[in-house]
């Protein structure tokens, strides 16, 4: 059995994100420097399956137990929305333009839960992701390394999340769920890079760069 929780405050969490995102002098813009930056909110697309990553507060009903994390066609869903954050330890400012090769956590705004991955089996494919923590904290395990290919992550390129902890690569499947969310696709961890787990950032609010990028190296 699949078992949710409440949902009811969703809208007014992610409104209110975005009004202090949006606020005069707090160095956000929807527009303007081509990178991904710390602090943004965004939507993720896989841009083999075309589904964005989504979750929402149904957990699984088998393995873990977590938040279910899953792929979804619609672009104009809330729950797909997530935030760019650095590991416990810090090391990423808001408005520093994300590495490649750097760790990060992507951050689900409605619920607060980290993407995570861990040796639990999917109900699918048995290679389980899930969400996992409460406002934003969790564990080492929800920390994903952006693959891409020069110094940073830039808003038009393919990139790849590879889990620090287990070294799979966030994919998505060609499996979809039955009720209570029938048609979304299974999000899990693969072994290897290929066409199932790259990702490109879509709509969202990306904070403004706080210092210049310079050339780099190809890492994808």
């Amino acid at each position: 059995m699949w078992s949710a929780g409440r949902g009811g405050a969703a809208w007014p969490v992610l409104l209110g994100l975005l009004l202090a995102l949006l606020v005069p002098g707090g160095g956000a813009a929807k527009t303007g420097a081509e990178l991904v930056t710390c602090g943004s909110v965004l939507k993720l697309l896989n841009t083999h399956h075309r589904v964005r990553l989504h979750s929402h507060d149904i957990k699984y009903g088998s393995g873990s137990g977590q938040q279910s994390v899953t792929g979804v066609e619609a672009s104009d869903d809330a729950n797909s929305y997530w935030r760019i954050r650095g590991g416990s330890e810090g090391g990423c400012p808001r408005g520093s333009p994300v590495r490649c090769g750097q760790a990060v956590r992507l951050t689900h705004v409605l619920t607060g839960k980290n993407l995570h991955t861990h040796h639990f089996p999917s109900p699918l494919s048995n290679n389980q992701v899930s969400a996992f923590g409460e406002d934003g904290e969790g564990d080492d395990l929800d920390l994903w390394t952006v693959r891409c290919s020069g110094q940073h992550w830039e808003r038009e390129a393919a990139v790849r999340f590879q889990h620090v902890g287990t070294s799979v690569f966030l994919s998505v499947t060609g499996e979809q769920y039955g009720s209570p969310i029938r048609g979304q696709h299974e999000v899990h961890g693969m072994p290897s890079a290929n066409t199932h787990n790259t990702w490109k950032a879509m709509e969202g609010i990306f904070i403004k760069p706080s210092v210049e990028p310079s050339a780099g190296h190809d890492e994808l």
